[in-house]
């Protein structure tokens, strides 16, 4: 079983910045789909940010684009999202997904590995 593991949440103030990442223990990540979601309390799970494969131009929801970058680092198996300007509104839990198959994917259902998510807290 593929296992996967995040990490870099944390508490920040409004403006800074943080990076998360998202390993596993297998060529998982190596080409495929890649995409960062995030839940706050109440709320249903979104995409922030998307890859269709290794090398693609990577899609941004509009209220982190500019803000926030997503890559992947094929050699440590680890995909990785840059949050930067960091806005009170970004506080939720911030999950990584990835699949083997090719495509851009925007809902959850197109992802088969699932980080175990990280806590994101924006003090304002």
């Amino acid at each position: 079983q593929v296992q996967v593991a995040e990490s870099g949440g944390g508490l920040v103030q409004a403006g800074d910045s943080l990076r998360l990442s998202c390993g596993t223990s297998e060529r998982t990540f190596t080409s495929g789909r890649m995409g960062w979601f995030r839940q706050s309390p109440g709320k249903q799970r979104d995409v922030v940010a998307a890859v269709a494969y290794n090398g693609a131009t990577p899609w941004y929801a509009e209220s982190v684009k500019g803000r926030f970058t997503i890559s992947r680092d094929s050699a440590k198996n680890t995909i990785y999202l840059q949050m930067t300007k960091l806005k009170p509104e970004d506080t939720a839990v911030y999950y990584c997904a990835a699949d083997r198959r090719f495509g851009l994917a925007l809902i959850d259902t197109e992802y088969v590995y699932w980080g175990q998510g990280t806590q994101v807290t924006v003090s304002s």
